[in-house]
């Protein structure tokens, strides 16, 4: 009895160890994407604007997929994302520790994985079945070396498949405007109950979420359906197979799988002592056959320790082990496969570079600081940080905007909100270097060069109200933030249907001074389609999208 005893503490001590990390880092990183908002600083004052944490991209720091694909495709090498070396590191030590002790998408496929019943012998069998090791775990290697070699190529796509950028997304843009708009209408309906207790715990709800949301109105994200849809599908594909995409589809764990089987710590099987009850396979979450024929596959181990924790007979140990080939066999990838792959994401690139032709497309913007669109393609790793901390929900991602190769990258939609003046807070959390630094001076043009232009406003003189109809409208006018004004006005003379005379102002644009911040546009009191919109036509960042054909390079 002392034995079992002994037996089940074991099994809890290992189990609560990787749960508390577990749960540690996956509220760690969800804190941290909460606190990417917009503040001031406490005077208050709109040109001080309180610059964010650099410990706010910490996970996106550490990874080192980012790093490196963003290193290939650009050949640079960010200061910032060195810290994916210390997760390189410590994969080479003690193999996947990241996916089972750290990634925060990692841990809810895993609490996805482990509704399932294990007790019921009938499932039993069938979990058995399902924690062997499957050919679809090769799918990700594949995707990775795809992936590689568009970035060679120099695209970056390994955002769309990485599971820091997918759960960075997911939560910065789906989640938690989704937690917000429930308090908030939740709070409005008690507010406006008959019952003085529901009123009261509105009010306070009120209060609370005021006090602790910064932004300047409820963020809302253009395409958000498609962003929950990706995650939802990635979660419930857990119902089916444990773990699903860990073990098949991230590109992530392929990357930290390489560097796994090198490890010089890892699980060692005691054949001597297995009495093959299958224990280990029930609640494997590898797929890493810790009981197969072919010994561990420590590439696919997640090192959740599940199987030492329920061997009733301690046949796994996880101890030093230098490199054996017996004990370390490579990812059950084919050659021709491999090169495949490789040779499929170097010809995407000419497909959806050339389908799109994006280099003289006037109909998207990009936020102040970007680098030309081929640059910010090569380092953009669609991460949503830059919309998460926009204070105007200006930033929204992109769709079909910008073609296949920029899907859900950040774009200006000005119906739903301007560049703030002051603001260049995009540029500071990006954590490639995609949307470059900027101070408040330099974006609007007071350290000597002119300013930092996105685009330029142009008069629909067919629907702005006082060039169509006649009608007095200064909206556009006093919401533009440059100074001197970008647009002026005209006093003009016009004649009505019964013939009577009357001044009008008519706005005008003047280039030099407009900044393309999209002020205009969004306040702009035509429903529908404004009376003054902004394309990204003489930009400062490409030479190519200047407005006069003849400065074009």
């Amino acid at each position: 009895m002392a034995e079992i005893y002994d037996f089940t503490r074991r099994i809890k001590r290992i189990r609560n160890i990787r749960r508390s990390s577990q749960v540690f880092f996956l509220l760690l990183f969800i804190v941290l994407l909460y606190l990417a908002e917009f503040s001031f600083t406490s005077s208050g004052n709109p040109g001080e604007i309180n610059p964010p944490s650099q410990w706010l991209n910490l996970f996106l720091y550490t990874d080192p997929l980012s790093g490196f694909a963003t290193g290939i495709s650009a050949w640079v090498l960010l200061s910032t994302l060195l810290l994916g070396l210390i997760t390189m590191a410590g994969t080479i030590f003690f193999g996947r520790f990241f996916c089972g002790w750290v990634c925060p998408l990692g841990t809810l496929n895993h609490a996805m994985s482990s509704f399932k019943s294990e007790r019921k012998s009938r499932k039993g069998k069938s979990l058995i079945d399902s924690n062997r090791y499957h050919r679809y775990q090769g799918w990700k290697y594949y995707i990775l070396f795809g992936l590689i070699a568009l970035a060679i190529a120099g695209s970056v796509q390994t955002g769309l498949f990485d599971p820091i950028t997918i759960a960075a997304r997911s939560f910065g843009m789906v989640i938690i405007p989704a937690l917000n708009t429930a308090v908030n209408d939740m709070a409005a309906a008690l507010s406006d109950s008959s019952f003085p207790i529901f009123r009261f715990f509105g009010a306070a709800i009120f209060k609370i979420s005021s006090g602790t949301i910064t932004y300047l109105k409820q963020p809302r994200f253009h395409g958000i359906f498609w962003l929950a849809l990706i995650f939802l599908l990635i979660l419930v594909a857990n119902r089916l197979f444990t773990r699903f995409w860990c073990r098949g589809l991230c590109p992530l764990g392929a990357f930290l799988g390489i560097l796994s089987r090198y490890s010089i710590f890892g699980l060692y099987k005691h054949t001597e002592r297995c009495n093959d009850c299958d224990l280990c396979l029930l609640h494997c979450q590898g797929g890493d056959d810790p009981h197969g024929d072919i010994p561990h596959r420590r590439p696919e181990c997640h090192l959740c320790l599940n199987c030492k924790a329920a061997c009733p007979e301690n046949a796994l140990s996880f101890k030093f082990q230098p490199y054996l080939k017996q004990y370390n066999p490579r990812p059950d990838l084919t050659t021709r496969r491999t090169i495949l792959a490789g040779i499929a994401g170097l010809a995407a690139f000419p497909v959806i570079r050339s389908g799109d032709k994006f280099i003289n497309e006037p109909s998207f913007i990009r936020p102040p600081g970007s680098l030309i669109e081929e640059d910010f393609l090569k380092q953009c790793i669609r991460c949503g940080q830059c919309m998460k901390i926009c204070p105007t929900n200006v930033l929204q991602p992109a769709l079909l905007e910008t073609g296949w190769e920029g899907i859900f990258s950040p774009v200006l939609m000005a119906r739903i909100g301007y560049c703030e003046h002051y603001c260049t807070l995009c540029g500071e959390i990006c954590p490639t270097g995609a949307i470059r630094k900027l101070k408040s001076e330099e974006k609007f043009g007071q350290t000597g060069p002119p300013p930092i232009k996105i685009g330029t406003a142009f008069f629909d003189k067919g629907r702005c109200l006082p060039w169509a109809f006649g009608t007095t409208c200064i909206v556009c006018e006093e919401w533009c933030p440059t100074s001197p004004k970008a647009i002026w006005l005209e006093d003009a003379e016009v004649i009505d249907r019964q013939g009577s005379k009357k001044i009008v102002r008519l706005p005008h644009v003047d280039i030099d001074k407009c900044t393309g911040c999209g002020a205009c546009e969004y306040a702009c009191p035509i429903s529908g389609k404004p009376g003054v919109y902004i394309t990204s036509a003489g930009e400062t960042r490409d030479p190519n999208r200047s407005l006069l054909l003849g400065k074009r390079k």
